[in-house]
């Protein structure tokens, strides 16, 4: 197992958060009807994302026994790799004014780049980070390089 396919977001309402990452520029697929989807996909680059209703998720993984559905952080970040500063800001603005609340303004990080975080419409949080010494393939990936 050396890749990850899709990471699939638990919604309390798949509508709302589909418009608020159509707001962020999000591309996406609708399986379903608008108005109801059964499950939104993502068209973006590298890793998809999919939007689930997070009932639904939670009976997908156990029907007889689903996890508890817990509110807080969780310990897991997503994360957007901008290619410069500005567009940290810009990302950030625009997050702002879909609808997230911004829970770390971007400033200068520890490890030398830039960035900040916000929580979505269900409480994920997403970081939006530049580096200087970030590179990327022709997919628009981050590329990693061993030490």
């Amino acid at each position: 197992m050396n890749r990850l396919n899709i990471i699939t977001l638990g919604t309390k309402d798949i509508v709302k958060s589909h418009n608020f990452f159509k707001k962020l520029g999000f591309d996406t697929s609708v399986s379903g009807p608008e108005t109801e989807p059964d499950i939104i996909f993502f068209k973006n680059e590298g890793t998809k994302i999919a939007l689930y209703p997070i009932e639904e998720l939670a009976k997908d993984i156990n029907e007889h026994h689903p996890p508890t559905i817990a509110k807080g952080f969780q310990g897991i970040t997503l994360a957007y790799n901008a290619k410069s500063q500005d567009e940290v800001n810009e990302v950030l603005k625009k997050a702002k004014l879909a609808g997230a609340t911004i829970q770390k303004e971007a400033q200068k990080t520890d490890w030398g780049g830039y960035g900040g975080y916000f929580t979505d419409l269900d409480g994920y949080y997403w970081e939006v980070a530049y580096g200087e010494m970030w590179e990327f393939d022709e997919s628009n990936m981050l590329i990693i390089h061993d030490e």
